[in-house]
């Protein structure tokens, strides 16, 4: 939901997100294993570190789809709005030439704030201190 509310975004994938609805289950679910270090791990990130919507331990990977710059090099037909008329094409007005590179930086900021509203739900406190000792009792 955050990610969507980014204004460019068109869509959001977690994983391998529409690769897996193409997929079988057989080929996209995340094998759980038990290391000699007697930690838990799979041997793929399918699910995007989420699953059943609860994070798995695995990194988390989200990928935005943003929407082409609405300037064209080459202006499409429009209508002219003041007479109603049909045009051949539109004026060309100079915009940026990606927004990816913008984008980027605000998902990574939305995905900070939504992950740092999980941890201030799941530790919070009153005060710094406070939320400092939650943390460190949980570990």
């Amino acid at each position: 939901m955050a990610m969507m509310s980014i204004p460019s975004a068109k869509a959001v994938e977690i994983g391998a997100g529409f690769a897996s609805a193409r997929s079988t289950g057989s080929r996209v679910h995340d094998v759980l294993r038990h290391g000699d270090d007697d930690r838990w791990f799979h041997l793929t990130n399918n699910a995007g570190g989420i699953e059943g919507g609860i994070t798995n331990g695995e990194p988390l990977v989200v990928h935005v789809g943003v929407k082409p710059i609405p300037t064209l090099a080459h202006p499409l037909p429009s209508v002219d709005l003041a007479s109603g008329q049909n045009i051949d094409q539109s004026r060309y007005e100079r915009s940026d030439v990606c927004v990816v590179p913008a984008a980027g930086v605000v998902g990574e900021a939305m995905m900070a704030i939504v992950l740092t509203e999980a941890f201030l739900e799941k530790f919070g406190g009153d005060s710094l201190n406070e939320l400092s000792r939650n943390y460190q009792s949980s570990l």
